[in-house]
């Protein structure tokens, strides 16, 4: 008999399938992309506002459903699932209310009838969530607690699976995602915040990025003045690739590993070591435009901006976090990372571009705490009451960094440092005018320990099995269209055609292609005004 843990990421799923009575990682299958559209978790809830529940339950099922297919195993066979994530991805794969998540303010849910949905640890059997899956009836199907509305079970995982919560010393724990969600621990007080960081820290949004997976560059070194690039194989393992030159894009040395593109964490080490080397003097300006990692494998002036709101929104939320806590950035001992990206990323070079705190006396990274809590509680390792417990417990202290003056104004500053130019000196500068402690000098050599290789440490006996071929199409009429495809030129991912079927002409949308509510320039483009992105009712796969 089987089991499954599932990892409902903002950027990707994460599957794996387990032997309950061995207690044996079996294998494990991982999408690169959303099967919604949208790049962030923000979009994924729009969408499903927008278009409709129902559509949006269809395509997460259709996809996990197209994941369980490629374990080859009869589904019947499967007992207990466990799903970990964050609370949007967990109410859309339960397919229950969502409108309380995005309108928290109480007057608005009042105005709309929505009560706040208690998110709490809910048990089903199979016939509930895979109703047109009669196999898995009798396959119990476990949702692990939610902290606060924006605040999920992937976030109790992270505070988990680390030391997090026996720590004695003030720590800050934080899962590096698309929503990157963190704690600070002062004593017995536990204080959850997020910032909305975006898909640049997953290597999403990058021209050249992907996933944490099999190809993608996790890192970069210096080398006697070139670049080393660092590359997983195909067991998510670190391997050397090229040495090069990142101005011409020489290769002064074959590596072990051809690249096929780069992960957030990648493009993190390479403005981090752009900076430090000087090869760039103003942000987001380098040298031609590009620096050179691999053949056909860049990152642009576009990209360091997109990445630097990535790292500045987290900066911002780490330094809001202390300042509301009436701490001195001085008293800050542990720092924790979680995710893939916390995973792979170097962490002095995370600290030296504020990714990472630099003042923090002691750096810990972890893999995907999400998954490997998940499976923990499928092998039984921890009592679903007490995780209950838990999340219940920490829920009365959060800090909502979207009305927070004091995470305006930081991240404010960092806009005007990634995307503008603005120098460290008058950063600083603006932070006394708005009477906040400035940026602190970067410690020196604090403790630092990797205790994971890999995010998923276990992926089983095979390599991990990457679905690439969701193509999941939604579609929507389009009476009156003029066949003049204007929006399919104008889609910058390639993800929108239009077609002609049953007689009717029709837009049809590759979902996982699809940048979703936060891009609509079909929409905006249409000269007859007939793409309207609402009116979506089925969907092909």
């Amino acid at each position: 008999m089987y089991g499954i843990a599932i990892d409902l990421g903002t950027s990707g799923f994460r599957l794996q399938l387990l032997d309950l009575e061995t207690k044996h990682v079996i294998k494990t299958v991982m999408t690169m992309r959303h099967p919604l559209p949208g790049g962030n978790v923000t979009d994924h809830l729009h969408f499903a506002m927008h278009v409709g529940q129902e559509v949006t339950h269809q395509i997460m099922m259709v996809t996990i459903k197209k994941m369980l297919s490629r374990l080859g195993i009869p589904l019947g066979q499967i007992k207990k699932m466990v799903a970990c994530g964050n609370p949007i991805q967990l109410s859309l794969f339960q397919n229950i209310e969502i409108r309380d998540l995005a309108y928290a303010g109480e007057n608005m849910q009042k105005r709309l009838g929505v009560e706040n949905i208690e998110r709490g640890l809910k048990v089903y059997n199979g016939s509930q969530i895979f109703a047109d899956t009669p196999e898995m009836n009798d396959c119990e199907i476990i949702v692990l607690p939610s902290i606060q509305h924006e605040i999920g079970a992937d976030a109790l995982a992270m505070m988990i699976k680390t030391d997090f919560m026996d720590e004695p010393e003030i720590s800050l724990v934080t899962d590096y995602g698309t929503n990157a969600e963190m704690a600070l621990k002062i004593g017995d007080r536990i204080i959850t915040a997020s910032a909305a960081a975006g898909p640049a820290i997953e290597g999403q949004g990058i021209k050249c990025g992907m996933l944490a997976s099999p190809g993608a560059i996790s890192d970069v070194s210096e080398e006697d003045g070139l670049w080393r690039i660092t590359v997983l194989d195909d067991m998510m393992q670190e391997r050397k690739g090229h040495l090069i030159d990142p101005v011409t894009g020489k290769i002064s040395k074959e590596g072990e590993i051809e690249a096929k593109g780069i992960t957030g964490t990648g493009v993190i080490s390479a403005i981090s070591l752009a900076i430090t080397m000087k090869i760039v003097d103003k942000l987001p300006e380098l040298p031609n435009g590009k620096l050179i990692l691999a053949e056909g494998i860049e990152v642009s002036n576009h990209d360091i901006a997109e990445a630097g709101k990535a790292i500045g929104a987290i900066r911002a939320a780490h330094l809001t976090l202390m300042v509301e806590a009436g701490l001195k950035y001085s008293q800050l001992q542990n720092m924790y990372m979680s995710g893939a990206s916390g995973t792979y990323v170097d962490a002095n070079k995370a600290r030296m571009i504020g990714l990472c705190p630099g003042f923090s006396k002691k750096i810990v990274q972890f893999g995907n705490t999400s998954l490997a809590l998940a499976k923990d509680v499928i092998y039984g390792e921890y009592e679903l009451e007490d995780i209950s417990t838990l999340a219940h417990k920490i829920k009365a202290d959060h800090l909502m960094m979207a009305t927070n003056d004091t995470f305006k104004d930081f991240y404010t500053c960092e806009l005007a440092y990634w995307t503008e130019g603005m120098s460290i000196e008058e950063y600083n500068g603006f932070l006394e005018a708005y009477d906040l402690p400035i940026l602190p000098e970067i410690e020196l050599a604090p403790i630092m320990e990797r205790r994971a290789s890999k995010d998923i440490e276990d992926s089983g006996d095979d390599e991990i099995e990457v679905v690439n071929d969701l193509n999941i199409v939604i579609e929507e009429p389009t009476t009156g269209c003029m066949g003049c495809k204007i929006c399919e030129d104008e889609c910058p991912e390639d993800a929108i055609k239009i077609v002609e079927k049953n007689g009717a002409i029709q837009a049809e949308y590759t979902a996982h292609l699809c940048l979703g509510m936060s891009c609509k320039r079909c929409v905006r483009i249409c000269p007859s005004k007939v793409i309207k992105y609402k009116d979506i009712k089925t969907i092909s796969y």
